[in-house]
């Protein structure tokens, strides 16, 4: 296994998202590629442990989708639908973070353990705030949702039932100012309980994964060239960062093409995330550009 690292708050490697949450970790530990932190558009997949087949099949689904457009998915390599979601990701070459509630020396669930290795030689990552030789105790599965959430722009909840832990996770990523997204099921069915519950609360329900991407305003349009993409962007926000590059003629940090336009470096960071899955702008060594 890859040696684990530590990477504190004030670190320009930690999570940007995450660092702006309430109660944010001090620090993190972290198996495998640390570029995949801050790299990409991030959204979580969480949902029961006790899933059915049919919930398990459309968290490798939404996975694949994420996966095909360059979105790296987040969970908590329970079993159930976080597996899927995490197996959905690999089986399709893409890369997910693992979440995990406990020391990163071992790994829990250990029926997980191949999974884990997968994610890893994906170019993935295992993460958690906890010291290594730290058991996952029942409180840790609590703070560790917050993380989940806190990477992410948005969450998709597959299977909640009514006393679901992927509730929680749904609970912060309001609470954090994140999009939840609920995918509906039958009415007589317990796992779907917390689902229905959520979206009642105002939750988004999302029975595609169209209905996420339009409601996230990523449009993915791979027969347009760059400048029509850019002439279409209605979101003043995305084209104030266009702009500032255009502008600028040479690649800009995240904190440097905040300060120009004037937004917070989380807001600045989510509408660059999304410009990259459009193929408006790329990432480079020294910054993002056209």
């Amino acid at each position: 296994m890859t040696p684990l690292k530590t990477i504190y708050s004030h670190n320009e490697k930690f999570p940007e998202l995450l660092r702006q949450i309430p109660n944010a970790p001090e620090k993190i530990f972290i198996l495998g590629n640390e570029a995949v932190l801050n790299e990409n558009l991030k959204i979580a997949i969480v949902g029961t442990r006790k899933a059915s087949s049919a919930g398990r099949n459309l968290a490798r689904k939404f996975a694949e989708e994420l996966t095909r457009v360059g979105i790296t998915v987040v969970s908590g390599l329970a079993m159930g639908i976080d597996s899927a979601a995490h197996e959905g990701t690999v089986q399709n070459k893409g890369k997910t973070i693992a979440v995990l509630a406990n020391g990163l020396d071992k790994i829990y669930p250990a029926q997980n353990e191949n999974l884990a290795n997968e994610i890893l030689k994906n170019n993935g990552a295992l993460i958690s705030e906890y010291d290594a030789g730290l058991p996952s105790l029942p409180h840790q599965f609590l703070e560790r949702n917050r993380i989940i959430s806190g990477l992410c722009v948005a969450i998709i909840v597959i299977e909640a039932p009514d006393r679901s832990g992927s509730l929680a996770t749904a609970r912060f990523a309001a609470e954090q100012g994140r999009e939840v997204f609920v995918v509906p099921g039958p009415i007589n069915d317990a796992n779907y309980v917390g689902s229905h519950k959520l979206i009642r609360d105002g939750a988004r329900l999302a029975s595609s994964i169209k209905d996420i991407f339009e409601d996230l305003d990523i449009e993915i349009i791979e027969n347009k060239n760059k400048e029509e993409k850019i002439l279409n962007i209605d979101d003043p926000e995305k084209k104030r960062v266009v702009d500032i590059l255009i502008e600028a003629g040479e690649p800009l940090t995240v904190d440097k093409i905040a300060n120009l336009i004037k937004l917070e470096p989380q807001t600045v960071n989510q509408k660059i995330a999304f410009l990259v899955i459009e193929g408006i702008i790329k990432e480079t060594e020294k910054g993002y550009t056209l």
